[in-house]
């Protein structure tokens, strides 16, 4: 589970160890944060392991893989999680370092975790799963985040590809697209209560999901009940991307 310690990460590894699941919970800054999602790992009677690893780094994942595996061992389902969120400026004044910067966390995590984790499971003969985090802003863009809606848009071409790789070797890849979530990601929203419910009059459903939601989803896609879908993006945000072209 990358990105474990808060939000979605947290909700989908204590989902997954309710599941069945021992969970190994990748951090990049905060270990107490991290040690929080662990307890409610151990909290569900399954064991979990604390690395620390920045995803956009090839050694760091390589050496998380290694130390995950050493605690828990052979791992079978992989969750990305770890993301950043768009700061809001236009291409016209982002700096090629921001751009950089998005793209390490939120598309080179995805590819190098994934990249490891597919190469251990054909050494194995295994089969397993992915899920990715990606976001209806893969598709549906808004202004101020070219930076992430092209992240995500690449998270989604790369589950669609992977997952034409990999069902021959009885590996799912697949992800899910949130759109407002009421995590630490969007702390204006959990924080102040009258933008929330003014953000919230967007949403066809009247209020913004949880991370819990968005965790039972992951949950399933990593479960057996879920080995025949294969390269979906599975769409989780109160039908508010549906709104296209709604009113005009």
């Amino acid at each position: 589970m990358t990105g474990g310690e808060s939000g979605i990460g947290r909700a989908s590894a204590i989902a997954l160890a309710r599941a069945g699941w021992d969970v190994a919970i990748l951090y990049y800054h905060d270990a107490a944060a991290a040690a929080e999602t662990a307890k409610g790992v151990t909290d569900a009677g399954r064991r979990a392991a604390q690395v620390q690893a920045d995803v956009g780094s090839e050694a760091a994942v390589e050496a998380a893989f290694d130390a995950a595996v050493a605690a828990l061992g052979p791992i079978t389902c992989l969750v990305n999680s770890a993301g950043l969120n768009m700061v809001g400026k236009p291409v016209a004044e982002m700096g090629l370092d921001q751009w950089h910067r998005m793209f390490a966390t939120d598309l080179d995590g995805v590819f190098l975790t994934s990249r490891r984790f597919v190469r251990d499971a054909h050494a194995q003969g295994k089969g397993g799963s992915i899920v990715n985090i990606s976001s209806i802003h893969a598709v549906d863009v808004r202004a101020g985040g070219a930076d992430y809606c092209a992240a995500k848009a690449g998270v989604k071409s790369l589950t669609e590809t992977m997952a034409l790789e990999e069902a021959p070797h009885g590996i799912t890849v697949n992800s899910v697209a949130p759109g407002m979530i009421l995590t630490p990601m969007n702390a204006r929203a959990v924080e102040d209560t009258a933008y929330r419910r003014s953000v919230e009059a967007n949403v066809p459903a009247g209020r913004a999901g949880t991370a819990e939601e968005v965790a039972a989803l992951v949950a399933f896609l990593a479960s057996p009940d879920a080995r025949y879908i294969n390269g979906a993006t599975l769409t989780i945000d109160g039908a508010l991307s549906l709104l296209l072209a709604q009113g005009a």
